[in-house]
């Protein structure tokens, strides 16, 4: 954990990295209020900031959030984010091929992607197999 955290952001860090599934920010507010934490602007900052420092991905299709798993990721121009909807465990990644595919139809239209974001919804293999 880095050391230029503010308390706020290190309370929230540290309860994304321990979280097991994606959070949503009154979730986070939920386990961090014996904290000290009683305002949701407190946890919104604090993950808008973890979010710009890349140390958290917000997943839009859940309004949740997850800490990174790479600690380069956002160099990355790619992130992509297989979600289960059973037990909810969500494994990021970076695909080459994919990032070349998208770059190839932006370079054709002409349009200039700024961050690309790809969220897979289903079945993790642990799971699936239970099914």
């Amino acid at each position: 954990m880095s050391a230029d955290l503010t308390r706020n952001q290190a309370l929230v860090m540290k309860t994304l990295s321990g979280a097991g599934a994606p959070l949503s920010a009154y979730t986070i507010l939920d386990r961090l209020r014996d904290d000290g934490l009683r305002a949701p602007l407190q946890v919104y900052r604090a993950l808008d900031k973890l979010t710009e420092m890349g140390l958290v991905h917000r997943l839009e299709s859940l309004n949740a959030f997850v800490a990174c798993a790479h600690p380069n990721c956002h160099e990355q121009e790619l992130i992509a984010f297989a979600i289960c909807e059973n037990c909810g465990k969500v494994e990021e990644f970076s695909d080459q091929v994919v990032k070349d595919r998208l770059d190839g139809w932006a370079r054709n239209h002409r349009f200039k992607a700024a961050k690309t974001t790809i969220e897979i919804r289903g079945d993790c293999g642990r799971c699936e197999v239970k099914s």
